[in-house]
């Protein structure tokens, strides 16, 4: 889906202020709380159902406690697990690789085959964009589905724990993990070495060089220790709802201070290969070894493990200001 900086001390702050106030696909980290939360906790205290639970695509009724959950999201996936709802997953899509212990099956999220999924006969599909109109396909069957896409940014994401939360009995549960969440945040900027000026990065996507602008969800929270993309300026930036497609002469020109690599997994791209790309070597951040790795998986989901992206970026950033 889709996710550098360092701060100098006002803008530090301001990032420290925001995270508190809550505003603004295949390897696992150890880190994460979603290999390590309870997949059976019980319902939250007080959540009686019925409940109303509000998504993109509106006013979701779950007229009781779901017990077979058909997850057609990774992210939601990770969520649900996140907050103790494991238990009551029955089936995810075929994308949703983590955490390992999730029954993963052949259903695909991008083209969600309606007989498929009745079959697993669920009490609720949760979705990360209501691919194919299927709230309405699964209303036919009177089976909820409730919509989790991308968000705008951290406080999108807290609501759509809460919302997943609310939806299964474990608000209490969504509750603590964002605050989780938060508190990992604020930690990771508050240790983020100080800068004068933005540093600037090439956030890469693909091996066609589709990036992301400081504007996205991935681009804030980089925002979040003073980084910058250089994608911002980019003709078709705003079009493209801030994921341009850039050339090799662009980035080049622009000269980034850091080089983030969201496609390790998928496209085997490594400060190696970036280096052996036509005049690659003499960039500022492949010379001086700023070239970063991100898992795939967690470069392109919003949910718990946002804190193993910033944390690995950080880390970074701080072992080259230390040199």
């Amino acid at each position: 889906m889709r996710i550098p900086t360092r701060l100098a001390a006002p803008a530090l702050a301001l990032a420290l202020a925001a995270l508190a106030a809550g505003c603004g696909s295949t390897q696992a980290s150890n880190t994460s709380s979603a290999a390590t939360a309870s997949s059976t906790g019980g319902s939250t205290v007080g959540s009686a159902f019925p409940v109303s639970v509000r998504a993109a695509n509106g006013t979701v009724k779950v007229p009781s406690r779901p017990t077979a959950i058909l997850s057609l999201s990774p992210t939601g996936t990770e969520m649900l697990y996140a907050i103790g709802a494991g238990g009551q997953v029955k089936a995810v899509d075929s994308l949703s690789d983590y955490p390992p212990q999730a029954p993963r099956t052949k259903l695909s999220a991008f083209q969600p085959n309606v007989e498929a999924i009745v079959a697993e006969k669920p009490d609720l599909v949760i979705e990360a964009g209501d691919t194919g109109q299927l709230t309405k396909r699964l209303a036919a069957f009177s089976i909820p589905v409730l919509d989790l896409p991308a968000p705008a940014n951290l406080a999108g994401e807290y609501a759509e724990f809460a919302e997943l939360g609310r939806a299964t009995g474990h608000l209490a549960q969504a509750e603590r993990e964002v605050a989780r969440v938060r508190g990992q945040l604020r930690q990771i900027v508050a240790a983020a070495p100080h800068q004068a000026k933005p540093i600037t990065y090439y956030y890469e996507l693909d091996q066609t060089y589709y990036s992301v602008t400081s504007d996205t969800f991935v681009g804030q929270l980089l925002g979040l220790l003073g980084m910058k993309s250089i994608a911002d300026q980019a003709k078709g930036a705003a079009s493209s709802g801030g994921y341009p497609q850039l050339s090799a002469e662009y980035i080049l020109k622009a000269n980034p201070d850091y080089i983030i690599l969201a496609d390790t997994i998928c496209c085997h791209q490594d400060a190696a290969t970036v280096a052996r790309r036509p005049g690659w070597s003499a960039l500022t951040a492949v010379k001086a070894g700023h070239v970063i790795g991100l898992n795939d998986d967690i470069a392109s989901r919003w949910g718990p493990r946002v804190t193993d992206l910033l944390r690995t970026v950080e880390t970074a950033v701080a072992r080259d200001s230390a040199r």
